[in-house]
C-alpha cells in the first residue's frame, strides 16, 4: 500500500470521492476567509459592509456583534459597555448557545488556519510525540485573564491575544504581531500537535463553556459500522471528545456531547463508513441504545 493511502481520509476519498471527503473542510475555509473578507474590504477598498473587528463589529450599520469574552473582561475591569455592546454580546451568546461555542474556533477564528497548517505539515513530516500538558490548563489561563483584567482595570489579555493580533494585523498591518503568530505555528509544528488551540488558548476555553448545552451536535447514527480505522482520531483536534460516543463508554449515546467539540466536520469528511453526521442533540434522548441509533431495531 502506498504512503498516500495510509494517510487519514484516503479510504474516504476512494469511497466517496475527493469533494465529498473534503466538503466540511472546504465550507470551513470558505467561512473563515469569507468573514475575513467582510472585514478587509472596508479598509482595503472602501466597501464598508462590516466595520470593526472580532472584538466588536457593526454590519450594514444595523447588526452589532460583540465578543462576550472581551465584554466580560471589560466589565471585570470596571468598564461598563454601552447598550449596543450588550445587545451585540447577547446576539453572539444566543448564536453559540445553539451551534456550540467552539464552532467559533473552527468556523470563524483566523488563527485556526495557521494551526491547521502546522498540524498538516507536522503529519507530512512525520513528527511525533511532544510534552504532556493537561487540556485543563487553558481554563486556568482563562481565569487568569479575568483576574489580571480586574487587578489592572484593563482588558490586558487583548494586548497579547494572538487571535486578536492576527485579525487586527490583517486589517491594519501586522508589525511585530507576525512574531507571535510564527511562534504559535512553530510550537504546533515542532513541539505539540494542536498545542495552542487544544491546551492553552483561553478564547477556546471560554467558548467551550458556551457549548455545553448546544443544540447542534455531531451524531453517530451508524456507529455500529465503525471499522476502527482511527482516521477520525487522527484528524480530530480534540481527540478526547470522540471515544465516549463512538464506543458507548458508560452507556453514552451516539452523540458527541463534549463541550470542546469544535463542530469542524473533520470526522465526517474522513469516515469512509459515514458513521458521523451533523444533527440535533435530541434533548433528553442522548443515551439511546446503539441498535436504535443505527436503525437496526426497526
Amino acid at each position: 500500500m502506498s504512503r498516500a493511502l495510509l494517510r487519514p481520509g484516503a479510504e474516504a476519498v476512494q469511497e466517496k470521492g475527493w469533494l465529498a471527503a473534503h466538503q466540511w473542510l472546504l465550507l470551513r475555509r470558505t467561512s473563515q476567509l469569507g468573514i475575513l473578507a467582510l472585514f478587509l474590504v472596508g479598509p482595503w477598498f472602501g466597501w464598508w459592509i462590516v466595520k470593526g473587528n472580532l472584538t466588536y463589529s457593526y454590519t450594514l450599520s444595523t447588526l452589532p456583534l460583540t465578543d462576550p469574552y472581551v465584554l466580560l473582561q471589560a466589565m471585570l475591569a470596571g468598564q461598563w459597555p454601552e447598550t449596543l455592546g450588550l445587545v451585540g454580546a447577547a446576539i453572539v451568546l444566543v448564536f453559540y448557545l445553539i451551534v456550540g461555542g467552539r464552532s467559533f474556533c473552527a468556523w470563524v477564528c483566523p488563527l485556526n488556519m495557521v494551526t491547521d497548517a502546522a498540524a498538516w505539515l507536522r503529519a507530512r513530516l512525520g513528527i511525533k510525540g511532544g510534552p504532556h500538558v493537561a487540556r485543563s490548563v487553558r481554563y486556568w489561563i482563562l481565569g487568569m485573564t479575568f483576574v489580571v483584567g480586574a487587578l489592572t482595570g484593563t482588558i490586558a489579555w487583548e494586548m497579547l491575544n494572538p487571535v486578536s493580533l492576527l485579525h487586527r494585523g490583517l486589517i491594519f498591518g501586522m508589525g511585530l504581531a507576525w512574531l507571535a503568530i510564527l511562534a504559535i505555528f512553530l510550537f504546533d509544528l515542532f513541539v505539540m500537535r494542536h498545542g495552542w488551540c487544544g491546551h492553552f488558548c483561553p478564547v477556546g476555553a471560554f467558548y467551550s463553556l458556551l457549548g455545553k448545552g448546544a443544540l447542534l451536535r455531531v451524531r453517530l447514527p451508524l456507529r455500529e459500522d465503525c471499522n476502527d480505522c482511527m482516521d477520525c482520531f487522527a484528524v480530530c483536534p480534540e481527540q478526547q471528545v470522540i471515544r465516549p460516543a463512538l464506543k458507548a463508554i458508560d452507556g453514552t449515546g451516539p452523540v458527541i456531547l463534549e463541550a470542546n467539540c469544535t463542530n469542524c466536520g473533520r470526522c465526517i469528511d474522513v469516515c469512509s463508513k459515514k458513521v458521523f453526521r451533523f444533527g440535533l442533540r435530541t434533548i433528553g434522548q442522548d443515551a439511546v441504545p446503539a441498535a436504535l441509533s443505527s436503525g437496526k431495531a426497526l
